[in-house]
This record gives C-alpha cells, sequence and structure tokens, in this order.
C-alpha cells in the first residue's frame, strides 16, 4: 500500500503500515468464519464503509488500515477493536458510550480490545488529545452503519417496512406491533453477512444520545483498585528470564572496555552481547542485578561544556532562523503608536516525565513469531520498530498493550521493547525488561528545555499596538495569538522534537508539547502589562478580546472564584492564565500564599474551566481536569532536569521532586457546556495553564515576576529581591 496522509496529526505521511491487518485476517484470528456482522471503518476523511464477511467482492479494492472494527455476535454483545491504549485518560469508557448510544445497545453489553496489533485496526499511537475528538467518529461511523445493516436484515425477517422500525438495547421492533421484534443476535446467528449500505446512515444527533453526556464510573476503575489490572511487568510466562542491561553512566558516552567474567560465574545468570547491547539474564531479576554490579566496564566520557545552567545560552547559540507561525499588521507600525515598550526573556528547565510505571516490555519468540507485551502508547510503532530490528517481517510481529501506568508522551518512544525483543530472539525464552527508576530518568526523553523573548507595546490608553513573540525549541503549540492585537508576530526558532546537535539528550512530547511553556509566558507577559496599564489582569484580558470562546471559559471561571478586580499586584495573590489546546479553551485562576523569607510557594486554591464541545464522559473529564492541575504544579514549581557533561544528576524521588499530597490545593472544575460542537481534546489542555496561572500569583501576590520555572524557593527569593529574575 502507498503511503497515505494522515489528517490532524501535525501534518506529515505515516509510512510502513502496510501490515496492519486485512480483513480475512481478521476473521480468521477471531474465528469468525461461521457467523456474527463485523463492520470496518477506514482512516482518514473517507466515509465508513461496512464490509461486512470477506475479501475478494469483484472490483472490490479492500484498504488494510482501519480505523475501526465492530462485531456483533449472536450472544447479542458488541466488541469494538481500537488501535488506541488506556494510560488512563478513559477512552476505554468514552468509546463503550458512544458505540452503545449510536448502535443503540446497553452499555453494559459492550466490549473492548484495545491495541492489539493482531486484532486491531493501525493506529498512529495515543497522543494528542485524539483519542475521543478525533477517533470516535469511526466508531460512531461503524456503529451506524452496522444498526443499518441490521434494520434491513430486520426489515426483511419480519416483513415490515425499514421506516417503521426502531431500535432500542439491542432489540430491532415493529413500532406499530411491538411484538413483532428480533434481537441483534438473532439476526447475526449462523451468518456471515455480506451487505453492502448504499447510503450509509446519519450520526445521531448528540441531543438525541441517551449514555453519552451522562457520567459513567471507569471502567477500568475497579480493577485498578483493587489491584487486579494487569500492567505489561505483572505477565509471566514459562521460563522467562529478566534482563538488567549495562548503561553508559552519560549520555554521549563511548565504551571502550568491558569485563564480564565475574558476572558469569554466577549460577544460572547467562551474559548476551548483540552488538552494542549487553544484558545479563536471570530467571530472578535480584540475581540479574547482583551479576550486572559485577561486570566492568571503561567509558570515555562526553565534555560538552553544557550543564542545565548554561543551557539556555548555547540554545540561544544554536537557534536555527525562525519559522512565522502566525502575524498580522506591522510590528514597525505598532512600535511607532507604543507609549511603553516591554521587553523579557522567559525560561523553561527540561523536565521527565516521571511515571509510575517504568518502561517495562515482556518479548517471546517462538514459532518463528515475535508476541511483545509493552507499556507504549504506540503498539504498532513498536511492532514496526522491533521487526526492523530482529529482521522479521512486521506481520510476524504481535504487540499487546496492556493497562499503561502513565505515558504522558514519554511511551511514544519504546526502546525496552526492542531490547527485550533482541534478547528473546537470541535466548529463545521470554523475556522481560523493566527500567530501574535510574534509568527511567537517564534513558526516558525530555521535555526540551525552551525559552520565549516577548517584546510588546502599549499606547496611552492601556492598549497593546504590537506584540513579537519569539519562543525557541518549544514548539509552535500554544503560541498563536487569540487577542486583538493589530500588529503581531509569532515566530518559531525550533520545534520541541528531536533536533540532532542541540540536546544533550533525547527530548520529545511531555503534555501537550509547547503548550505549558508559551501560556506561562504569554500570561506573565499580560500581567506585566496589565499592572504598567493600571488595569485589573481579568478586565486587561477580555478588553483585548473578541473570542467568544475564550471569553465564556473566563468568565465562567471568574464567576466561579468569586474574583472582584483589582490592580496589580493587589497583595491577595490571585492568578489568572488562559490558552487554547487540543481545540478545546481552558481558563484558571489560582490563590497563593508566597513566604517572603523563604521564597516557598503555597498554592491554596485553584479554579479550572474548559469549553470542550460535547463532553461524553464528564466524570471522566472532570477527572483529566484534575489530573492535569496536580501534575502540573510539578513543572511549575520545583521538576528540573539537572544534569552536566550528559550526566544527570537527578536519577531519582529523592532529587526529582514530583507534586505530593501535601501540596495539593483546593481545586474545582467548570465545564463550559457547549453541545453544538463535536468533542474536543480533554485529556491535556488544563495543564498548559499552571505555569501561568501560578506565576501571575505570584506577581500579583509580591510584584516579582519569576522569569523561570520551575519557581523553585531559590528564583523567588532573587525575584523578590529585584523583582525580576
Amino acid at each position: 500500500m502507498k503511503n497515505k496522509k494522515i489528517p490532524s496529526m501535525g501534518g506529515g505521511t505515516w509510512a510502513g503500515h502496510s501490515a496492519a491487518i486485512t480483513r480475512r485476517d481478521f476473521l480468521k484470528r477471531m474465528g469468525l468464519s461461521g457467523g456474527g456482522l463485523v463492520v470496518f471503518a477506514t482512516f482518514g476523511n473517507m466515509p465508513a464503509f461496512a464490509r461486512t464477511a470477506r475479501e475478494g467482492y469483484a472490483g472490490t479494492k479492500v484498504p488494510v488500515d482501519f480505523n475501526a472494527f465492530l462485531r456483533i455476535g449472536v450472544d447479542n454483545r458488541v466488541t469494538c477493536f481500537v488501535g488506541k491504549i488506556e494510560m488512563g485518560q478513559g477512552p476505554i469508557t468514552s468509546y463503550t458510550q458512544m458505540v452503545a448510544d449510536e448502535l443503540d445497545v446497553l452499555y453494559d453489553s459492550v466490549d473492548l480490545v484495545m491495541g492489539d496489533t493482531d486484532l486491531c485496526p493501525w493506529d498512529a499511537g495515543t497522543w494528542g488529545s485524539l483519542s475521543t475528538r478525533y477517533y470516535g467518529i469511526f466508531i460512531k461511523e461503524a456503529a451506524s452503519e452496522a444498526k443499518g445493516v441490521l434494520k434491513e436484515l430486520a426489515s426483511e425477517r419480519l416483513k415490515c417496512p425499514p421506516k417503521r422500525l426502531v431500535t432500542q438495547a439491542g432489540i430491532i421492533s415493529d413500532r406499530n406491533r411491538p411484538d413483532n421484534r428480533v434481537t441483534y443476535g438473532e439476526l447475526t446467528q449462523g451468518h456471515l453477512i455480506e451487505r453492502y449500505l448504499d447510503d450509509v446512515p446519519p450520526l445521531k444527533p448528540f441531543s438525541e444520545y441517551t449514555i453519552s453526556g451522562k457520567s459513567y464510573l471507569r471502567r477500568d476503575a475497579h480493577q485498578k483498585v483493587t489491584g487486579e489490572a494487569q500492567f505489561a511487568g505483572d505477565i509471566r510466562l514459562p521460563d522467562m528470564l529478566y534482563a538488567k542491561i549495562v548503561r553508559p553512566p552519560a549520555h554521549g558516552a563511548r565504551r571502550v572496555r568491558i569485563d564480564t567474567a565475574i558476572a558469569e560465574e554466577i549460577k544460572g545468570v547467562r551474559v548476551v552481547r548483540d552488538d552494542d547491547l549487553v544484558a545479563v539474564l536471570h530467571s530472578h531479576p535480584e540475581i540479574a542485578q547482583k551479576a550486572l554490579s559485577k561486570i566492568e566496564a571503561k567509558y570515555i566520557m562526553p565534555q560538552t561544556g553544557v550543564n542545565h545552567e548554561t543551557i539556555f545560552d548555547h540554545l540561544l547559540s544554536k537557534a536555527p532562523s525562525p519559522n512565522v507561525a502566525d502575524q498580522g499588521g506591522d510590528l514597525a507600525t505598532g512600535e511607532k503608536k507604543a507609549s511603553e515598550i516591554f521587553e523579557e526573556t522567559y525560561l523553561n528547565s527540561y523536565v521527565a516525565h516521571a511515571p509510575m510505571e517504568t518502561h517495562t516490555a515482556l518479548a517471546h519468540f517462538e514459532n518463528g513469531k515475535m508476541t511483545v507485551w509493552a507499556s507504549t502508547q504506540s503498539p504498532f510503532g513498536v511492532q514496526r520498530q522491533v521487526a526492523r530490528a530482529v529482521g522479521l517481517p512486521a506481520e510476524k510481529v504481535r504487540v499487546i498493550t496492556p493497562f499503561v501506568g502513565g505515558g504522558f508522551g514519554g511511551k511514544s518512544a519504546s526502546a525496552q521493547a526492542i531490547e527485550a525483543a533482541r534478547l528473546t530472539k537470541i535466548c529463545r525464552k521470554p523475556v522481560m525488561v523493566m527500567w530501574s527508576r535510574e534509568e527511567e530518568f537517564f534513558f526516558d526523553t525530555f521535555r526540551p528545555a525552551a525559552l520565549v523573548k516577548i517584546r510588546s507595546g502599549l499606547n496611552d490608553s492601556g492598549r497593546i499596538v504590537f506584540w513579537d513573540y519569539s519562543v525557541y525549541f518549544a514548539g509552535r503549540r500554544g503560541c498563536h495569538n487569540f487577542y486583538e492585537i493589530p500588529n503581531h508576530r509569532e515566530s518559531v526558532h525550533g520545534e520541541w522534537r528531536i533536533v540532532p546537535g542541540i540536546h544533550p539528550f533525547a527530548v520529545g512530547p511531555w503534555r501537550a508539547p509547547a503548550a505549558n511553556t508559551n501560556v506561562y509566558a504569554r500570561d506573565l507577559h499580560f500581567n506585566l502589562m496589565a499592572e504598567a496599564a493600571g488595569q485589573d489582569p481579568l478586565a486587561f484580558r477580555l478588553d483585548h478580546l473578541k473570542d467568544q470562546r475564550m471569553r465564556s471559559v473566563l468568565e465562567a471561571v471568574a464567576k466561579k472564584f468569586g474574583y472582584t478586580a483589582a490592580k496589580p499586584p493587589s497583595g491577595r495573590g490571585i492568578g489568572i492564565a488562559c490558552g487554547i489546546d487540543a481545540e478545546t479553551y481552558v481558563a484558571a485562576m489560582a490563590e497563593v500564599e508566597v513566604d517572603t523569607n523563604s521564597g516557598n510557594i503555597q498554592v491554596n486554591r485553584v479554579v479550572c474551566a474548559q469549553e470542550m464541545g460535547q463532553v461524553v464522559n464528564p466524570q471522566g473529564a472532570t477527572i483529566q481536569m484534575e489530573g492535569c492541575l496536580t501534575m502540573g504544579l510539578g513543572y511549575a514549581l520545583a521538576e528540573e532536569v539537572h544534569f552536566k557533561d550528559g550526566k544527570l544528576l537527578d536519577t531519582n524521588f529523592d532529587t526529582y521532586a514530583i507534586p505530593r499530597f501535601s501540596w495539593l490545593p483546593k481545586i474545582e472544575t467548570v465545564i463550559v457546556p457547549n453541545p453544538a460542537l463535536p468533542p474536543k481534546g480533554g485529556g491535556e489542555p488544563a495543564i498548559i495553564i499552571m505555569g501561568g496561572v501560578l506565576a501571575t500569583a505570584v506577581h500579583d501576590a509580591t510584584g516579582a515576576i519569576v522569569t523561570q520555572l520551575p519557581m523553585t524557593s531559590d528564583r523567588v527569593k532573587i525575584a523578590l529581591k529585584s523583582k525580576r529574575i
């Protein structure tokens, strides 16, 4: 299959997904040749289609990149197969609601199969808050077309015109004769249905849904609370081995000598060398770890001269020419109209993902086929990478993704799966690779260090007349201007993606990449201008705003907060921030206390409002918002990667501080309804405002502008002395 342009993923072409299963493969693997209804919905902007049964229709060329499989069994149960994975964000629940509503079946009659490359349609990966807002449509279209096929079959069986048929709880009945009825399972029993629909039924309007739009307890909640949920590290196979791998002491270090003799003397230990990969294996992980400690290796260490203090000068020296993300008017004209000009630089440190579940994979090579259970956000990406690494065709690699214990973008990369696959192919026994906490900090990708330079101007009336915004190495997400500023330019110098020779270690996506940095810089700069203009920060924003969706969330959060206007710094410690991410509008207010002696920031209250179109599961959306706000405390107040010459100085939670329960403020959320719009992203938007809302709160409390995240106590104390940092 030729490369196919995939929409809404930031552009680009995805290659190498022709290994996605065909319908014949799917039917064979599911053992469905004897009956049932199977519906396939295609990926992309093409309409969904039901081609229910088998390949080989005359003149029909079947695509292989289906994005939703839907099976209706003879037992009246519905199984939905999707390539997405569940890592705590909740699609296992929202997808169930969508299928049940569109197909008119009971919520409890729907099962989800996710993230299995042998059973599920190809998927680029689970990221970008795309699961509901983008891929949900394929699931609903498949359900709608399945219902259409079933109604055609019911019309023939019940001797009733299709227009008289009604569907409810998996039953089709005659409106005029309710006892003339048939279940979905009765229609599919004993048949392999081979029927096409000329006209795909339209989707229901959201107002007619009875399940979507209502709060449902997470379907995985009981398993996770009780400990029944299985993650990759919980899987056990007969004769499996645990691998511990020789790692360099620093990024860029070059190994010149290694001695494994003592390790090999330990009973039951096997040492494997495969080019750059050196690992010790044993049936007990503790013994494997002991053997690893006996290996002596010598390295030539890098001398980069770059550390966490010099990194920003380094980035500026390496910055590429800018790409203009957006612009309007003329900056020179705007500057002439300015009576006061503001110029500031805002810094953002490297941040780790630090999931509770480290990168883990179990691989088993048997009968020429590789099976990998991996903690990953991209099962099909892992399939392709493993196949390449071990010299197998992609169809000979199966990746199964159990529950994932946090990803946050970091498990888009899955080196542990490749390591496990290489080792099992050599050993011919199942091999588990489970990164230690130290390995997780060392080998995971990081959110890149970045900086923002802003130059702006106000006229005598307190209006912004020009806005010159430059972001370095964070990226463009969240940098676009949504305020009414006549003369503006947003320039992007390098994205967050890996750029060779720039960062001292690998970087990658981290919760709404770039948006955290951009919202922090923009909102803190807005507070700086509001102070100079002698205006209330909320009023200052609203006065420059015509976007009604943004206005609605700002007004909603102010109402919930009980906000009263005051000129900054008011001494109250009230902050404000807003932004757009994943097509969702979000705003927050926070109340903080600042200890001027210690520099410590105590966050007492955070109120957050989101407008995300149709909300499939309000309870799930609320949980996502609360989780984002909690995690956002980390990058705003404490999380920072320290390093020198490629050596990471933070390798565990003793020095890398993530939010504790004692940090948590009172959190209140508001979902601003907008059922006129389809579902938008809910997984990440609330996190983007935490740096901005807390920085503006510190400014309101003290008058200090803390221009680097995280706002550590030392940085706050310096800012308090100088009113700038």
